[in-house]
């Protein structure tokens, strides 16, 4: 046999192992979400173990329909020592005058209002944050985005989490019931792709943290120099997380998902996001430039075809038809158990939705590696290698 012939053979191989890895990630998502999500809490009497205080910093810039009704499911948690600090960038931000209003409506919580932020790094999220988690009076820091909608006992599902060796608590993303397609395509995306990627990593103990919503340990994000010191990054979240899985401690998932309800619901913007976030992840891990496409389900699909052909003399279109009726009825499930309740569309919107997103995941991280620029809001940011960002001047689209 020629080398031309190994080589192939070769490839053959690695697409059919890869191939059989994605349907162990798939079977392990599945597991982690039955065992692990939408678990019952059960409270300890507060004479027996009194539950930490909880400092809660709260991040805003601008002002959308539902924000309004999402800050204020923070003023009404069922947990009984917490402080919400807010943090405004701009004193012009009219969403000061949404967060005076609720803090008159609930003078009973103790709330509290930074605005001006500091700077201490490129990053505008931590730069807004920062005179705030120096003020925090309590050992446990929770970081929540401004579209994060809460139950009433989501605090307390996230603490019950927080043991000894444990530093970091985490809501894997997902979205609150909204109308439109875009919704639904939002959901689908945080019920599928992200969730099993989500669960299967957080049973194998990897960190594939995100900062929408976080409970941490202060004092170890202390002893490395704060939030300040990961101001160097944009993707803060992922860095603060390893920093502390390097030095021992675990990071773990809550049982309940963050409900993201942006009154803001666009697929072009929604796009966007996953075009950032996917820049961010290839200037952090490279090797995702060769992995995350190949884990898509249309091409790793149709490579697996062609090594099945190959290897196994197997009909390529019916093992490729097979393939993606097989990962849409597990995405299906996943999603279903994520959701753990009736889905706000009907099945045909979800095979739109699901088709989607599929066709257009690797057009859009292609785009992403090919433009390495990342706008944020009003900003403009450069990544190098390793994820450390630098802003630069540059013509800002609207």
């Amino acid at each position: 046999m020629s080398s031309v012939v190994y080589t192939l053979y070769g490839f053959a191989i690695f697409f059919m192992v890869f191939w059989c890895a994605m349907w162990v990630v798939h079977v392990l998502a599945l597991v982690a979400g039955r065992w692990k999500l939408h678990r019952k809490i059960v409270q300890v009497p507060i004479y027996e173990a009194p539950l930490p205080g909880v400092s809660i910093l709260k991040p805003l810039m601008g002002v959308d329909p539902n924000l309004f009704g999402n800050l204020e499911t923070f003023f009404t948690m069922n947990y009984p020592v917490y402080e919400l600090l807010f943090c405004v960038e701009d004193d012009s931000d009219p969403v000061l005058m949404l967060v005076h209003k609720l803090m008159e409506k609930y003078p009973h919580v103790d709330a509290r209002l930074f605005v001006g932020g500091c700077a201490v790094g490129v990053n505008p999220k931590i730069n807004n944050m920062h005179l705030a988690y120096e003020s925090a009076k309590h050992e446990l820091i929770m970081i929540s985005d401004s579209g994060i909608k809460m139950k009433e006992d989501t605090l307390l599902d996230m603490t019950n989490y927080m043991s000894d060796r444990v530093a970091l608590v985490h809501q894997m993303p997902f979205t609150a019931d909204r109308e439109g397609f875009a919704a639904a395509y939002e959901k689908i995306f945080f019920g599928t792709v992200q969730s099993r990627i989500y669960l299967a990593a957080d049973l194998l103990r990897i960190n594939c943290h995100t900062g929408m919503s976080a409970l941490l340990r202060k004092a170890p994000l202390d002893e490395v120099g704060g939030l300040k010191a990961f101001g160097i990054y944009l993707a803060e979240d992922f860095f603060y997380a390893k920093s502390l899985t390097d030095r021992g401690w675990r990071i773990t998932v809550s049982s309940q998902p963050a409900m993201q309800n942006s009154g803001h619901c666009e697929l072009r913007s929604f796009q966007a996001r996953l075009q950032r976030w996917a820049k961010l992840r290839v200037a952090m891990i490279p090797l995702v430039i060769v992995f995350e496409p190949l884990s898509e389900c249309l091409l790793l699909g149709a490579c697996a075809s062609w090594a099945a052909s190959l290897l196994f003399e197997w009909d390529s279109l019916v093992f490729y038809l097979v393939h993606i009726l097989l990962w849409f009825m597990l995405d299906w499930t996943l999603l279903r158990v994520v959701q753990n309740g009736p889905l706000p569309f009907d099945k045909l919107e979800f095979v739109c939705g699901w088709l989607l997103s599929e066709i257009t995941r690797p057009y859009l991280f292609a785009q992403a590696v090919l433009d390495p620029l990342i706008q944020w809001r009003s900003r403009v940011y450069k990544l190098k290698w390793g994820g450390i960002a630098e802003e630069v001047k540059a013509k800002v689209k609207y």
